[in-house]
């Protein structure tokens, strides 16, 4: 039987071994047997069930990478395991799956990274267990990815500080039980961002739903602070030192979400070439036209490219060698292929494509908020123009 595009990378590659394909039969089982047949329902109502977290937790998903003291899997796995699993929990189609599951992994990092040793375990375990959802706080009203100049006040006062500001397109953030947030402690500038760990139970804390394109099944929030008092010991690293975790913390995750891109583009492919294969027009198939097979020729070309300067990134990083201005770059080529992929695909299937519940519709509609999420296209582009010193 021919092995689909969606392996083949791994086979082809000198970063996999057995041990990925491992993580990659569990993950997708699990994703067989527990997202599935759900897919649909969740997409309509929203958002996630979050007894999918305490699964995720038992079946590894969540813990997968990190400390074994805190309920993870520990230094066996490593980051391209992490992209192994981001590729199989793209199988269904569905950007908000990966979104809102894994929200942890932007939430809980700089905690793990920079928080005192009492606040890792009074946080971790649970997160890791799928028992309490973290989510992360940056992006507030007309701000974008200006971080530096972020409004959202942290004031200490006596054993706490008190908190008062606006984040808004927080992933998870209607479930969430605490977001790692980014406030104003000092100054202006990069030189007074702090990191809080804020608990969303707090007396002050208020939460608007948000209605998306995409990324149903994923809840997002605006979520307000009023005079909410977050004990001192929430501090994450030392005060006004909080702008360099953020900054570092968002490598991984376009990182990650390149990754995520570029599965989606790989599903679009596949589904493309499958409907291709079978649909008939003008009595032949429509794969037989040269028109077609071109564009999944192309399409196949920019997801190989993409996948390896994911892989190369991915090396940088084991390796002490990542550069910002390759992950900056490496998100623009990773969702602009996605982007590709999904026209090109819709092309191909062509009124099948405009009906919901395919998983080259859902992916369609994703395309916005992965080139736009972690950091936009131009951004992107800038802060690479910066790294390379142009």
């Amino acid at each position: 039987m021919e092995t689909p595009l969606f392996d083949q990378w791994r086979a082809r590659s000198p970063h996999y071994d057995e041990s990925h394909e491992a993580v990659c039969d569990s993950v997708r089982a699990f994703v067989s047997r527990e997202i599935m047949p759900h897919i649909d329902a969740w997409e309509a109502a929203g958002e996630l069930p979050r007894e999918l977290h305490k699964k995720a937790a038992a079946a590894g998903v969540l813990g997968l990478n990190y400390p074994e003291e805190f309920g993870g899997t520990g230094t066996a796995f490593n980051l391209f395991h992490a992209l192994v699993q981001t590729e199989e929990l793209a199988r269904p189609g569905a950007g908000g799956i990966s979104a809102s599951l894994m929200t942890h992994g932007i939430g809980l990092p700089p905690v793990l990274a920079a928080g005192s040793d009492e606040l890792k375990r009074r946080i971790a375990p649970d997160v890791l267990a799928g028992e309490k959802i973290i989510a992360l706080g940056i992006t507030e009203p007309g701000g974008g990815s200006d971080v530096a100049n972020l409004r959202t006040k942290a004031e200490r006062k006596g054993a706490a500080y008190v908190v008062n500001g606006t984040k808004t397109l927080i992933t998870s953030g209607m479930r969430a039980d605490y977001v790692t947030l980014a406030v104003r402690t000092g100054g202006a500038g990069i030189a007074g961002v702090s990191l809080l760990l804020v608990e969303t139970a707090s007396p002050g804390v208020s939460r608007t739903r948000l209605d998306k394109m995409g990324w149903h099944c994923s809840d997002t929030a605006t979520i307000h602070f009023d005079d909410v008092e977050v004990p001192a010991e929430n501090l994450i690293g030392p005060e006004n030192a909080g702008f360099g975790a953020i900054m570092r913390n968002f490598n991984s995750e376009r990182l990650g979400m390149a990754q995520g891109a570029a599965a989606y583009a790989r599903i679009c492919y596949e589904d493309a070439l499958d409907w291709a294969r079978q649909r008939e027009t003008f009595g032949k198939p429509l794969v037989t036209n040269q028109a077609i097979r071109h564009k999944l020729a192309d399409m196949v070309r920019r997801i190989h490219a993409t996948q390896a300067w994911i892989d190369h990134c991915a090396w940088q990083v084991l390796n002490g060698k990542a550069f910002p201005g390759d992950f900056a770059l490496l998100k623009v080529q990773a969702t602009q292929t996605m982007e590709f992929c999904a026209r090109e695909a819709c092309q191909i299937l062509g009124g099948a494509s405009f009906v919901r519940g395919s998983r080259v519709e859902r992916i369609y509609r994703e395309v916005r908020v992965m080139a736009i999420g972690g950091g936009s296209e131009e951004i992107m582009y800038d802060l690479a123009s910066r790294q390379y010193r142009f």
